[in-house]
């Protein structure tokens, strides 16, 4: 992180503003009479000029401090707003009333195969936040709790004070005003015309009313959703008359999507996008920018690690910008993202629970749902979300979230029983934005990985739907978070260990048929003996997966691909290491790849290889030699497809002979390749609950391990 403001950055800033006040001044003086300073027609003093150009100096000094920098979540040092990129999208809202019924969303959803939400057809298309306010006199920015909207008019106001070098086309003064801050009776020009005087203007009173008249004020607007409810209409009010009276000045607001419910009627309606790859990536190369990070390529690595397929989930969460923030923050401290993801993301639910709303205070310094705890309300999200995604639901309408919220409430005898239900559902949706409203009457969770977080969080609080979840949901991928993140929540005298000898449990119904079991029992057979390098789970999976590799080649069946996947990632789970991965990729030389020199040279290697770690009694002596007598009929590339398949048959029928398996065990029906890769899947899956438990038996551990990929 760099230092975010300089002198010199504040110098460069001064003579624009400077200039542009004493126009100001000028324009006033020569319109005859009593000017603002008293002059009538007269020159302007070199002491007045002096003393607007301190007050300029300090206006630039005052902006930078209050509104230059990003400082939040609790940073050691602050970071230059323009580390920040925010891009503004038109928010379609016909594009939105498309959405029919809540099924309508559901259906764009999967198609799309992620929670953030996408249009029909052509997405609407990005443009430069910049532009966008260069385009637009008067803009309402909308958008999520954390997506931006703040930085985005702070940032303007910087674009506005860069005079030649500004990317802001209008010249401008920019005055920030943090509505929340306000309270009773909302008299914007008032507060105009005290941040002028605090920084020294002359006359601020006058030069503020000659600014507003002339239209040389860029007046930012920030948090409208964080007026309080009772003064909401009248802080509109006073607004649009505001903007009626002194039409001529630009005028950027924000508001959270969710509490936006009157259009302003010279506003255009803009929504602030979440942020793409290249702006996650642009925003980590702007945060690890220490001399120490640039000589680690700090960065890059920070981008690498969340682009590892087991930190998607925590990806998803670095498109909001204030979960990237702490996203950066964890990693800069431990220059990883945890091994445990449920800490991860039940740390991002509790800044959004806790932190973002002490950033966001409402004005009368009380919540909406005064009583309801966090802890409780951490209950009640978890319910909702855990009971939607036992029924596939990701959308929830209003009334069915309210209907939620009451019975609830209702169920609890330490929960407030004057809460209304209407408004802790506003209340979780506007001031938290956990809950948000992507539709007219269609809400959701803002990131799927919090509804599987929270899905998590309900099972491991009642172990009693342990065993449904294991029964139901096994092989259903589309719970595998789940399952990861309940492992690493269950922290109690047993841990994890009920959930992992339920998976086992579970997965030996998948060997169903007399086939499967042989195959599993030739496997564990043919590996017997000391364990030498690896543990005999890791010789049996690696066998299974050998099996698979000879078969596929044979192309006796088409279904063996999936399961021969799965044994791969398994035996490379359990082993940890990539070598014997490498080792076990034979049917990448035995296809049929007219090429047949090279794939007898590499199976002599593997040959070796599968001699010194994974089986017991083959005679491989006899199987090289096979294999080097074969070469000697090696096909070239013009024989006729029939005589190349022969031989590469050849070469796996030696394999299958060696290894005393019989070719008919390793040809599965579509029903016995499914079952056998959910088999596969299971065991795999148990492996990684055991890698993201907190807690667990090493006794019972063992006993899975010692149990995995036998016949009991």
């Amino acid at each position: 992180m760099v230092d975010p403001f300089t002198a010199g950055a504040i110098a460069a800033m001064v003579p624009m503003l400077s200039e542009l006040a004493t126009d100001i001044f000028k324009d006033s003086a020569k319109e005859g009479g009593k000017s603002i300073l008293g002059w009538g027609g007269k020159k302007i003093s070199e002491g007045v000029q002096q003393q607007i150009k301190d007050a300029s100096r300090q206006y630039v000094k005052t902006y930078q401090e209050r509104h230059g920098i990003l400082k939040v979540l609790g940073m050691s040092k602050p970071v230059s707003l323009d580390s920040v990129y925010t891009a503004v999208c038109l928010l379609d809202r016909q594009g939105l009333q498309q959405f029919k019924s809540i099924a309508d969303l559901e259906s764009a959803f999967r198609q799309a195969r992620e929670q953030r939400l996408r249009q029909r057809g052509q997405p609407s298309p990005k443009q430069q936040g910049i532009a966008v306010a260069n385009a637009e006199q008067y803009l309402m920015v909308l958008g999520a709790p954390g997506a931006g909207k703040s930085t985005f008019l702070r940032k303007m106001g910087l674009e506005a004070l860069k005079g030649r070098q500004r990317t802001f086309q209008h010249r401008c003064i920019p005055v920030f005003i943090e509505l929340k801050r306000l309270s009773g009776e909302i008299d914007l020009a008032q507060e105009i015309i005290k941040e002028f005087e605090t920084c020294g203007f002359p006359d601020a009173k006058g030069f503020t009313s000659k600014a507003l008249e002339q239209g040389r004020l860029l007046i930012l607007l920030d948090g409208l959703d964080e007026v309080p409810t009772e003064s909401l209409n009248k802080a509109i009010q006073a607004i649009q008359d505001f903007v009626d009276r002194h039409s001529k000045n630009r005028y950027i607001a924000s508001c959270r999507v969710a509490a936006y419910r009157s259009n302003f009627r010279r506003f255009s309606d803009v929504a602030i996008a979440e942020f793409d790859d290249e702006q996650i990536r642009q925003y980590i190369s702007n945060w690890f920018q220490s001399s120490d990070d640039l000589a680690n390529n700090t960065a890059a690595k920070c981008w690498e690690t969340l682009q590892q397929p087991e930190n998607a989930a925590a990806k998803e969460l670095a498109h909001t910008p204030l979960l990237l923030t702490f996203l950066c923050l964890v990693y800069d401290r431990a220059q990883n993202f945890p091994r445990n993801r449920s800490v991860l993301y039940g740390k991002a639910l509790r800044i959004l629970l806790e932190e973002w709303a002490a950033f966001n205070r409402l004005a009368n310094q009380r919540r909406i749902y005064e009583g309801l705890s966090v802890e409780l309300e951490e209950i009640l999200l978890a319910e909702i979300a855990a009971r939607g995604f036992a029924k596939d639901q990701l959308f929830f309408s209003q009334s069915d979230l309210v209907r939620r919220i009451k019975t609830f409430l209702a169920s609890n005898l330490n929960a407030p029983k004057h809460l209304d239900g209407e408004a802790v559902l506003n209340a979780i949706a506007v001031q938290q934005g956990i809950l948000v409203e992507r539709a007219e009457d269609a809400y959701s969770f803002s990131h799927l990985t919090l509804q599987e977080y929270l899905t998590a969080q309900f099972i491991a609080n009642n172990p009693q739907f342990i065993k449904r979840l294991v029964d139901r949901s096994l092989t259903d991928e589309r719970w595998r978070e789940v399952f990861l993140l309940t492992a690493g929540l269950m922290k109690g005298s047993k841990g994890a260990d009920p959930l992992l000898l339920g998976m086992e449990q579970q997965a030996q119904t998948y060997l169903n048929t007399p086939k499967l079991k042989a195959l599993v029992r030739w496997a564990e057979d043919a590996t017997a003996g000391p364990e030498g390098n690896y543990k005999p789970a890791v010789k049996r999976a690696a066998a299974i997966y050998l099996a698979h590799d000879l078969a596929r080649v044979l192309d006796l069946v088409h279904d063996h691909d999936l399961a021969r996947d799965l044994a791969h990632n398994l035996t490379h789970n359990l082993a940890l290491t990539h070598n014997l991965a490498l080792t076990l990729d034979l049917a990448l030389t035995l296809d049929l790849a007219r090429e047949f020199n090279r794939a007898l040279d590499h199976a002599r290697a593997r040959a070796r290889e599968f001699e010194e770690k994974i089986f017991r009694s083959v005679n491989f002596t006899e199987l090289v030699a096979d294999l080097e007598a074969l070469e000697l009929n090696t096909p070239d590339d013009n024989q006729p497809y029939e005589i190349l398949q022969a031989f590469a048959d050849r070469i796996s029928e030696i394999w299958f002979k060696a290894l005393g398996l019989e070719p008919e065990v390793a040809v599965l029906s579509y029903e016995e390749a499914t079952a056998l890769s959910n088999y596969l899947y299971a065991n795999e899956l148990m492996v990684r609950c055991q890698e993201a438990a907190v807690r667990v038996s090493p006794q019972v551990w063992a006993g899975i391990e010692a149990r995995m990929l036998t016949i009991k």
